[in-house]
């Protein structure tokens, strides 16, 4: 069994700690405060992420990087992706052999446009890795650290290396796929959050689940067409990593994107909103960056940009939805089709 470290000792940090701990692996949990460290090898749980959940003896947390990445080939990144840099750049003096980075953190960089994978290859040497692998899939911390089913997908450029980290994560509860399409898994993984969060403001609105279902299917094709824009299978967003995410983060109250989306819709100010959260909220960040991308790609994404003006333009959401619901007539299959014409002759 593998010694592994986890850095970011949230709810899905410590879900996934939990998940290697499972399968027999000595997991060594990082988060930069030594109180909370402290915390989860007093209690073995982590009780302000996953209340009630109890954490396996084989995990140990510890604020050091340095003993948690010690003798490790496995290095899991599991922060937020606005610490992203900030948490490789502490990384790198600590890195003593080549080792397996996987990141399973769903966000788009505003600004530079960057995929998550993208910005830690920036910040960290190429020497000092085999490969960087993402996990991505249909899958909420408090079902997965229950063990209840839950099927994910890993990819990366080497998909050799990707299996290593599928046989690392999968046993009985927790089956893992793999797949060649590293940017078509990121994306579906980061823009979902998105529609989840229009999802939620339909449902704050008091609209009914015909309203989500059109978020959800037009949702997906904002999300094919902004992906496939920027080279993946459009067949990837129709799977686990697509289709599969975007359907568990937008009817379930387990997701922190759809319950901040809920209050938006019933009136609440975006930045109360976040601190009544007290947790990153992936999708705010990610609609700006997918906003402006979709300016630069020259995609048409109205589902995003009426979200966009929610958050950061104060526009009244029932008027949002009402100036959807207006636009100009179209053929549903349109999209779609010129996706997979433009696959065809590529």
């Amino acid at each position: 069994m593998e010694k592994v470290a986890v850095l970011g000792a949230g709810s899905w940090g410590t879900a996934l700690a939990i998940v290697l701990a499972d399968n027999g692996h000595k997991v060594h949990l990082w988060t930069h405060r030594e109180d909370h460290a402290e915390e989860i090898n007093r209690t073995h749980r982590n009780e302000r992420y996953l209340k009630g959940i109890p954490i396996p003896d084989n995990v140990i947390a510890d604020s050091e990087l340095a003993a948690v990445t010690a003798d490790t080939k496995h290095v899991i990144l599991v922060v937020p992706t606005k610490a992203m840099r900030e948490v490789c750049q502490q990384l790198i003096p600590h890195l003593s052999q080549q080792v397996t980075i996987t990141h399973a953190s769903k966000g788009i960089e505003p600004e530079t446009y960057k995929r998550v994978s993208e910005v830690i290859s920036e910040e960290i040497p190429a020497e000092l890795y085999r490969d960087i692998v993402v996990l991505s899939g249909p899958s909420h911390a408090e079902e997965v650290s229950l063990k209840h089913p839950t099927t994910v997908t890993v990819s990366a450029k080497d998909l050799n290396v990707a299996s290593t980290v599928q046989d690392l994560f999968i046993n009985e509860q927790f089956r893992v796929y793999t797949s060649p399409d590293l940017v078509g898994v990121e994306l579906g993984g980061a823009l979902k959050n998105i529609i989840a969060l229009g999802a939620g403001i339909s449902d704050g609105l008091g609209f009914g689940d015909n309203a989500k279902a059109a978020l959800i299917t037009r949702g997906l094709a904002e999300i094919a067409r902004l992906g496939t824009s920027m080279g993946a299978n459009p067949l990837t967003f129709s799977g686990l990593t697509g289709i599969g995410d975007l359907i568990v983060t937008c009817t379930s109250s387990h997701s922190r994107n759809w319950r901040a989306g809920y209050k938006l819709g019933q009136g609440a100010d975006l930045d109360q909103v976040l601190e009544d959260m007290g947790m990153v909220v992936e999708g705010v960040r990610t609609t700006k960056a997918a906003y402006q991308l979709s300016k630069t790609q020259n995609v048409d994404m109205p589902i995003t940009a009426g979200i966009y003006r929610v958050l950061f333009e104060e526009a009244d959401p029932k008027d949002v939805v009402t100036q959807l619901m207006t636009r100009i007539r179209r053929r549903e299959m349109e999209d779609l089709t010129n996706i997979l014409d433009d696959q065809m002759n590529n």
